[in-house]
């Protein structure tokens, strides 16, 4: 079985937001697998997708933290024409990464106890994102 949709997600301030329910309601195939695999990949080139801890809300503090003393947004970057904030995104983007695969065991995801897929949003004010989520797999009794 394969499946393919996009899903739009609304403007999220910067930051790191997850949005594991989200894309899993918008594939419920997913209960219909014995074995697959999720490929979810972001069309943007300021934002990106990560899996990491989703219990404490520290976690999304401290890598916002991090993010921004690995990528200054005070160096003397040559691409402005979008603003001081793009050039960095455009950074942080490629480091974290423009997709994420999540492998699916007996209709759900296979995540770990405190694994969470992340929007990581790295404009100020960015507009609308939009995540193409494709599904592979052998259903159920097959």
């Amino acid at each position: 079985m394969w499946s393919q949709t996009t899903l739009a997600l609304p403007p999220y301030p910067r930051g790191f937001h997850l949005v594991t329910r989200r894309v899993l309601d918008a594939v419920p195939q997913i209960a219909e697998l014995r074995v697959g695999l999720l490929h979810v990949f972001i069309q943007h080139t300021s934002a990106s997708l990560t899996l990491n801890e989703n219990a404490d809300p520290d976690v999304r503090v401290d890598f916002e933290t991090a993010m921004n003393h690995a990528v200054p947004e005070d160096l003397p970057y040559e691409h402005t024409v979008e603003g001081p904030d793009d050039m960095p995104a455009h950074v942080k983007a490629s480091m974290m990464g423009a997709s994420v695969t999540i492998p699916i065991a007996d209709g759900r995801p296979n995540l770990g106890t405190w694994q969470g897929l992340y929007l990581c949003e790295h404009r100020d004010r960015a507009s609308s994102r939009t995540l193409v989520l494709t599904l592979q797999g052998e259903r159920r009794g097959e």
